[in-house]
């Protein structure tokens, strides 16, 4: 019995997620600043806000297990901010840099991370 209502429950949620990913299409940095920037999303903040961490998180870790450390550009400060205090800056810097919004969105949010977490070393 628990097994049928594990697989109803499973069934009915897992579309439901997919359905969610689905809007969030990136493309460009428009595409980016729109998911991450929770304030104009009230209806789906939060499923907007944890697909903007993953890609945010998702990005950096492929850039710091790709680059070399001495070619990095961006790196991460002592303490680390929290995925939300990047996600805000960059959705304000991005609204701040509006001639970068129909570039690719990782080249703007690559821009966002240089120039506010430059590596000093």
């Amino acid at each position: 019995m628990r097994f049928l209502l594990l697989a109803a429950a499973l069934s009915l949620a897992v579309p439901a997620a997919f359905a969610s990913a689905e809007r969030y299409q990136i493309r460009y940095a428009a595409d980016l600043v729109d998911v991450c920037d929770t304030n104009s999303r009230a209806a789906d903040a939060e499923a907007a806000a944890a697909f903007c961490h993953g890609y945010l998180v998702g990005a950096f870790h492929f850039y710091d297990a790709a680059t070399p450390p001495a070619a990095r550009f961006a790196c991460a400060p002592d303490p680390t901010p929290s995925r939300s205090e990047v996600m805000n800056g960059f959705v304000a810097w991005a609204k701040a840099h509006p001639q970068h919004m129909q570039e690719r969105a990782v080249e703007t949010l690559f821009r966002f991370l240089a120039n506010t977490y430059p590596c000093t070393d």
